[in-house]
């Protein structure tokens, strides 16, 4: 039997996630954000990993989170929200911290408006998931655990 070490992670939502379970439900669900957050903890709490999850609507705060998370966060998922499409800043957070990170979006950015297809975000990421509603997040712990197993 091994040993499970635990780790933290740091998972953010963007702009305008905190609306969701009532904004536009044919694109994003009716799954609420707290929904998302408590199926995240419940999945991963049997791996160890404990979860310090943050929403704002403000790109300065999202970056003040992942440059604090250098020290100590595991890892990184994030929903950059409109700003998956927009952010240098972000980007350039995330690179400067180094940090595993798994870009994780609800919808299919890629069947959705042409602005929507190209991340910005996605280049820093160790991968992209996206276009599985409120599971994307699901499938983001899942394979951000699995790649700090590996290494």
């Amino acid at each position: 039997m091994t040993d499970i070490q635990p780790m933290t992670f740091l998972v953010l939502h963007g702009p305008n996630l905190n609306l969701l379970g009532t904004r536009e439900p044919e694109v994003y669900g009716n799954i609420t954000l707290d929904h998302i957050n408590a199926t995240l903890h419940d999945a991963a709490a049997p791996h160890a990993i404990s979860l310090q999850i943050h929403q704002s609507n403000h790109e300065g705060q999202l970056i003040d989170w992942i440059q604090d998370a250098r020290g100590w966060a595991a890892g990184l998922i994030i929903n950059p929200g409109g700003y998956t499409h927009t952010s240098v800043a972000l980007r350039d957070a995330i690179s400067g911290v180094g940090l595993p990170t798994v870009e994780c979006h609800l919808s299919n950015i890629h069947a959705r408006e042409p602005f929507r297809h190209t991340s910005l975000i996605a280049p820093v990421c160790i991968g992209q998931i996206c276009g599985f509603g409120w599971r994307s997040y699901l499938l983001a712990l899942e394979a951000l655990r699995a790649h700090l197993q590996d290494h």
